[in-house]
């Protein structure tokens, strides 16, 4: 489906069946939705074709921004003031890089430490960071791959057709534990940007409070301290300190934004499919694309509100 037409036929479905329009929408419509704020820094999460709880959170505050009632429902307004552009879809080749690049990351930390480089494990998990989206996603838009481990170069696959992050100077940053969201807002307070993120899994770190940002770190290493990871075996926990290499599958993924308090940091993360969950050890985990994108519009001071709600 051609973007540019999407607004107009959403604003169709929503005239024809008013609050019912969202069920009834096709994938393409509701992927056109979710690319189309992914587009412009509301988030869904991973773009997956499916109308759930985070496109609706980002749809509510992407209306929020644009002086719209924040339902969260594609209704006639949102429709009228909609983004729209480019296909929804386009291919990709896959190159010899791409698959030499392809790494198996141990559970081991010292044979991660001794790795070159903490990239992709497999051409599905590389297409789907590419595209924003679920795997499931890209198996489906790809039915003709029926082992993607079997992928040779110069094999072309469907993704999905991701404008370039558009990075804007932020003036604040609010997380909200309880929404799981990281908020950010311009000098006059409006919101302009939404991310959902992990929180941690220990009630006990989920402190409110004002922060800054202290470090900002674009495809960083990770020092790796067994004192942070009680939960491992004997063997691991005797290593010591370890220098981790960059890549998607660093355990803070593409971005490091370093906090004002101990320990504490956003940062992208390997798992996206886990975003929206309280699993992190005490920082706030975004899907890569994200924490990159975040971390492109913060500098050093940037306030950051941490709150419950």
């Amino acid at each position: 489906m051609i973007r540019i037409l999407a607004a107009i036929q959403l604003l169709l479905a929503a005239a024809t069946y008013g609050q019912e329009a969202v069920p009834r929408m096709s994938r393409d419509d509701i992927i056109s939705v979710q690319i189309g704020l992914d587009d412009v820094g509301f988030s869904p999460g991973q773009i997956d074709g499916k109308w759930g709880a985070g496109t609706e959170q980002a749809l509510a505050a992407w209306q929020q921004a644009h002086d719209l009632k924040p339902t969260g429902k594609f209704d006639n307004d949102t429709a009228i003031n909609f983004p729209a552009g480019r296909p929804n879809y386009t291919n990709y080749v896959v190159t010899v890089e791409d698959l030499v690049k392809l790494t198996h990351v141990s559970e081991d930390w010292l044979e991660r430490s001794q790795l070159t480089n903490m990239w992709f494990e497999t051409v599905l998990e590389m297409i789907a960071e590419k595209s924003h989206a679920s795997e499931g996603l890209i198996r489906t838009l790809n039915p003709g791959i029926t082992d993607w481990k079997s992928i040779q170069s110069n094999q072309t696959v469907v993704l999905l057709n991701i404008a370039p992050a558009r990075h804007i100077a932020v003036a604040k940053l609010r997380v909200n534990l309880s929404a799981k969201t990281i908020a950010a807002y311009d000098s006059d307070g409006k919101i302009i940007a939404l991310f959902p993120c992990s929180i941690a899994a220990d009630k006990e770190k989920r402190t409110p409070g004002q922060l800054t940002v202290q470090t900002v770190a674009i495809n960083p290493n990770y020092t790796f301290d067994p004192v942070n990871f009680p939960e491992l075996d004997d063997k691991q926990k005797g290593y010591g300190k370890l220098i981790v290499p960059a890549g998607p599958h660093n355990p803070v993924g593409d971005a490091w934004i370093g906090l004002s308090r101990s320990g504490y940091g956003i940062h992208g993360t390997p798992h996206p499919d886990q975003i929206g969950k309280t699993f992190s050890h005490g920082c706030f985990r975004l899907a890569n694309w994200n924490a990159t994108r975040l971390a492109q519009m913060v500098i050093i001071g940037t306030p950051v509100e941490i709150v419950q709600e």
